[in-house]
């Protein structure tokens, strides 16, 4: 079975990052979690670092300034020594679960990308917002289109990769477009992705949701960009 380090970027979570990690820590298949506090201003690092006295596989590092998702994922690729990398937000939408039919999948399929998906097979999903959960849709299409390659949710955390590729990936995106800039690299890395149903629960804005509306709009300019530049 390869080897598997967590990604989990974190600005201003102290509400619910003391959940999310013990959620991971039940998993027991993974070498490494590393948290990474996006110079958080509330009480984000110092629940990661209490949480860290209970299990040896967790780790925090920091950013010097606030950078965004993409940029807070890229301080960590020098330092992961495992053969795959999964992302997971920091925030309680996904459920740790659904991470071990993805890493199944991973271990059968080398090189390909695997994908958690909110709109395939029936798992148990809850959308708050019916705006993003069209907009979602349909950024998904747009996407598949302009790759010619089928993909159904392109906003998911969830993504399991080869570190041969997330190492060397030359991350531009500092926001949330990072899910995009990845899908679409890693297309031509290499064109496998394999997708698994998996659960949400959104939370609303007054319970920490980050993502805007305009962050729509930068998905699809994203996904126009990257399929023609690296």
């Amino acid at each position: 079975m390869k080897t598997l380090t967590i990604l989990i970027p974190a600005y201003n979570e102290e509400k619910t990052i003391e959940e999310s990690l013990t959620r991971l820590s039940k998993l027991s298949f993974f070498q490494k979690a590393i948290v990474i506090n996006d110079s958080s201003n509330d009480k984000t690092e110092e629940i990661v670092s209490n949480f860290l006295k209970q299990d040896s596989r967790f780790s925090l590092i920091r950013t010097e300034k606030n950078l965004g998702k993409g940029k807070a994922l890229g301080i960590a690729q020098k330092i992961i020594d495992t053969e795959l990398v999964v992302i997971h937000d920091a925030d309680l939408e996904y459920f740790p679960e659904d991470l071990v039919e993805m890493y199944a999948l991973a271990n059968k399929h080398d090189n390909s990308l695997i994908l958690g998906s909110r709109f395939i097979g029936t798992k148990k999903r809850k959308n708050i917002y019916k705006r993003t959960y069209i907009a979602n849709k349909a950024m998904s299409i747009f996407f598949s289109i302009v790759n010619m390659y089928k993909v159904t949710d392109v906003a998911s955390c969830y993504k399991m990769m080869t570190s041969t590729f997330f190492k060397k990936m030359n991350i531009k995106e500092n926001g949330f477009s990072i899910e995009i800039e990845i899908l679409s690299k890693y297309l031509k890395f290499n064109r496998s992705i394999k997708e698994v149903p998996i659960q949400y629960e959104g939370r609303s804005y007054s319970e920490g949701k980050k993502i805007k509306s305009l962050d729509g709009i930068f998905y699809l300019l994203s996904t126009i960009k990257y399929k023609f530049l690296d």
